[in-house]
């Protein structure tokens, strides 16, 4: 990475075990330029900002798509690692919107038998057992498997809501040839959860009332109606074949498909002085998927300069069918209710004749080439174009109407760096992203493809008496047709935003026990009206500083086997109109021994302070994590 002209960042398999990750949206707490927790301890989303901007999800390389409700979760015991790439990054990735990429790399079979079944415990009724096992079959070398498991049973900080998975990957790799080499991915995961609504309203929360604050635990749902229900399964394969000594062939393909059923109610807005009206999100359909990216890479020398040459094709398929309740997806729900001591039943169930039919489909194909030369072992030249033309449906089954759009975009990527032989490596860099947006706004039209830019400078520090890297850099970000809530709760694309910014992030060992991982991000992110005043005002969530440090500490010499770690996270205030989020910081804490070479214990602490704060607010205004306590043992072989 440090010898890329690109941002980026790892988290590696030790390190989401070592902060004990249970949601994706966890994995880059410590990492520079990287929100996360902004809803709170939401259990049926993925919630990251990066940049100040909405991200991408991949899972091995391939997208997961995620509209609306239906989202896919990745289950981070089935994780080896996690990659992000900041930025606009559809020179590789296809559509994206402009905060960057996520991809999350699946654990795949090894040469070598090992395994390890983990169980923990903790507050709020945590329970998991996790088992991993690996290694030949039937003492082939050229056959290898792994069964990845889980099962975890949750609550939430608000009352009622709670969340039971369970989760099986099995995976296979055949070296079919010398030169050819298959893995087949599968998995199968099933949530059933009391879905978490962390909407509250301003009044109560950042805002004082003649009647207290609204007490975090408390939940506008309805314990008796409100479910949420997703299966989610797939199956793909990775290929790999070397045609010669410079050229390669690789193919990814998954087919994946989510069923939801959601019931989901929520404060909407305020009736009284302690009453508020509650509306609800009525969810019953599937999403189905398949996506296949095809590429050849080449590798050669002339001369003076390395070459890697890169040329690919890929196509993508989705469909989202389901009902939802009238054509906005949402509709009020029951009479009033105390804001502050909310009482259930009056309400009455959604009805089949208060639903409606939506389609939405979409295909995609994309072709793009990227070439890489390495001229005397110094400089580093990087240049990429992407071509993608998109069809987007929008079907109303029930009234039989139709829209249909669809979008071509070419985009752009390029970026020079120096590698100087003191591990100074100074890089200039300029990407572009596309999204075409499935789904309707409020008014029924279709929504215009996002598109976003980025130029950035940078260096990536990374001398050979340092172990481990310090990258800085400074970066603006702009985006057209950007998406927004708007006060009716819906989605409106009225507007352009950007973020104009500065990043430092280290991972490195300061001695052979001591690991620092830092991080700090300042961001100056802006939303104008485009299709008002052209007005500007800071964009909501965004905080103008971001800062966190993790200290590693390893007892070799006093106390062998016996590691303790703790880090600090601070998070700026926000602004969402007349309504200021003040900052906040939270500790969080670790101690892991070894007991044996096999057998290793381990507590987390998030939030150590159980520090009650408000995280943001926009429009609705959001409680952030409150303490957890997992106690781990873990078997290995």
């Amino acid at each position: 990475m440090v010898e890329t002209p690109r941002p980026g960042s790892v988290v590696e398999q030790e390190e989401l075990e070592e902060r004990n990750v249970h949601a994706l949206d966890e994995t880059f707490r410590y990492r520079a330029g990287v929100l996360s927790g902004q809803y709170g301890a939401d259990n049926d989303t993925d919630w990251l900002k990066v940049r100040g901007f909405d991200q991408s999800t991949y899972q091995d390389g391939l997208r997961i798509y995620r509209e609306g409700f239906y989202q896919w979760l990745p289950e981070p015991f089935g994780l080896e690692r996690v990659e992000l790439l900041k930025g606009p990054a559809s020179i590789l990735y296809g559509e994206a919107p402009p905060g960057g990429v996520i991809n999350a790399i699946s654990k795949r079979p090894t040469d070598t038998a090992q395994g390890q079944v983990n169980l923990q415990v903790g507050t709020d009724e945590h329970r998991q057992l996790g088992v991993d096992t690996s290694g030949p079959v039937a003492g082939r070398n050229d056959v290898r498997y792994r069964l990845v498991g889980l099962g975890r049973y949750s609550e939430g900080d608000q009352d009622f809501t709670e969340n039971e998975r369970y989760y099986f990957a099995p995976s296979l790799t055949w070296d079919v040839s010398d030169n050819t080499e298959l893995t087949i991915l599968a998995s199968v995961q099933k949530d059933d959860a009391f879905p978490y609504n962390g909407f509250k309203l301003a009044y109560g929360t950042v805002e004082d009332t003649p009647f207290g604050r609204v007490d975090p635990s408390v939940d506008y749902g309805e314990p008796s109606y409100d479910t949420n229900e997703r299966t989610q399964s797939s199956i793909g394969y990775s290929l790999s074949h070397r045609l010669n000594e410079t050229w390669r062939f690789e193919q990814d393909f998954r087919y994946s498909h989510v069923d939801l059923l959601l019931r989901s109610t929520y404060m909407s807005f305020q009736t009284g002085p302690r009453e508020g009206q509650r509306q609800i999100i009525y969810r019953d359909g599937d999403i189905s998927s398949w996506t296949v990216d095809n590429r050849v890479v080449g590798n050669w020398f002339i001369e003076r300069t390395e070459h890697t040459f890169l040329a690919g094709l890929d196509y993508q398929d989705l469909n989202n069918r389901g009902k939802q309740n009238g054509a906005f997806g949402f509709s009020n729900f029951g009479d009033p209710v105390d804001l502050f001591d909310p009482q259930y039943g009056n309400f009455t169930p959604i009805t089949p004749a208060d639903l409606i039919v939506l389609e939405n489909d979409k295909q995609q194909i994309g072709a793009y080439l990227q070439h890489q030369v390495r001229l005397d072992n110094r400089w580093v030249f990087l240049a990429g174009a992407r071509f993608d033309h998109a069809d987007v449906d929008s079907i109303n089954r029930t009234s039989g109407t139709r829209q249909e759009a669809d979008a071509e975009e070419l985009s752009l990527s390029g970026g020079v760096m120096y590698l100087a032989e003191n591990g100074f490596s100074p890089y200039l860099s300029y990407s572009e992203s596309f999204q075409p947006i499935a789904g309707t706004d409020g008014t029924g039209d279709l929504y215009d493809p996002r598109k976003g830019k980025q130029l950035e400078a940078g260096v990536k520090i990374a001398p050979d008496n340092l172990d481990g890297y310090v990258t800085a850099a400074v970066f603006r970000i702009e985006e057209e047709n950007s998406l927004g809530t708007s006060q009716s709760g819906f989605q409106i694309q009225d507007r352009e935003r950007t973020t104009a910014g500065f990043e430092l992030e280290s991972v490195s060992y300061l001695t052979d026990q001591l690991e620092l991982t830092a991080a700090y991000t300042y961001s100056d992110a802006t939303i104008k009206e485009t299709e008002t005043d052209n007005s500007e005002r800071a964009a909501p969530l965004i905080p103008r500083h971001m800062a966190s440090a993790w200290l590693d500490y390893s007892f070799v010499d006093h106390v062998p086997g016996l590691k303790i770690g703790g880090g600090a996270r601070y998070v700026g205030s926000t602004r969402d109109g007349e309504t200021d989020v003040p900052s906040y910081t939270v500790l969080d804490l670790m101690a892991q021994y070894e007991v044996t070479r096999n057998w290793q214990a381990q507590v987390n602490v998030t939030n150590v302070a159980d520090r009650e704060y408000v995280a943001s607010c926009d429009y609705w205004c959001y409680y952030g994590e409150a303490r957890s306590v997992v106690a781990s043992v873990r078997y290995r072989w």
